[in-house]
């Protein structure tokens, strides 16, 4: 991959998106994971007016040194950045007392805790006359359906969404990335026990890209029972997730029961 050319179109392709917009800049949270951090730094070299949130709820220590130490590094290299920290603990609490216990199941509520991010970046973006830049991957956004609905997936535009998450860390790595970031395993933060995104689909990126690829592509080769496996996760999350990647179905009537 032409990693330059590729992080020069992209920003070209803010700057235009932006212009159209008639708005002044991006609102991006930032999570201490790599697309984020690549996200982020695309939307900061266009030169415009970038707010990057650090948006802990009960968040992982090492989550939030991250985040906080990519923010810092955004503003040493972009005086258009502004940091903000915007702890949400205590409003996810008075979530969980609102919410009848008995819906208040892991998934729901790591779900939950996405919707309150994506809630808290609008409200900056809004008041700022910005647009919410997503964070998603290829792989996330059109293979696996890997992100919330109404939560992450709740954006005005992505920047990364046509990149492999490989192609994600290639810019990084030319980007400049802190260390940190580019050695740590993906994860969502919206897991009190801190799992990965490996641990909760069941397979690296690696092998998620492989199957989109091999699907795409199917070659007549023998399989591993590693690669069966890898098909079926793959699938499995491209069926249950349809929902999400699909647009929104509507309901059309006939004109003449509209007459």
């Amino acid at each position: 991959m032409k990693t330059k050319q590729v992080i020069d179109h992209i920003v070209h392709w803010l700057k235009a998106y932006l212009d159209q917009t008639g708005l002044k800049g991006f609102t991006i949270g930032v999570s201490g994971g790599i697309d984020s951090a690549v996200t982020s730094c695309l939307c900061a070299r266009t030169r415009r007016p970038v707010l990057a949130l650090n948006m802990p709820i009960y968040q992982a220590k090492d989550q939030v040194s991250r985040s906080a130490d990519h923010i810092s590094w955004l503003k040493k290299n972009f005086n258009n950045v502004k940091g903000i920290e915007v702890e949400l603990s205590s409003i996810f609490d008075q979530i969980k007392k609102s919410f009848p216990h008995d819906i208040q199941d892991g998934l729901t509520m790591a779900n939950t805790r996405s919707r309150l991010r994506m809630l808290t970046l609008y409200a900056f973006a809004s008041s700022h006359k910005m647009l919410v830049a997503g964070t998603g991957n290829k792989v996330e956004d059109f293979g696996v359906g890997f992100f919330t609905k109404h939560g992450d997936g709740g954006v005005d535009l992505s920047p990364i969404a046509d990149l492999l998450k490989t192609q994600v860390y290639d810019l990084g790595k030319r980007l400049g990335i802190i260390e940190d970031i580019l050695e740590a395993a993906p994860t969502d933060g919206l897991w009190e026990d801190n799992r990965t995104d490996e641990n909760q689909i069941g397979a690296s990126y690696a092998e998620l890209e492989w199957a989109m690829k091999y699907l795409d592509s199917p070659k007549k080769d023998p399989l591993s029972n590693r690669q069966k496996k890898i098909l079926s996760i793959f699938k499995g999350f491209n069926a249950a997730n349809k929902h999400k990647m699909n647009p929104i179905p509507v309901c059309l009537i006939p004109g003449d029961l509209k007459e």
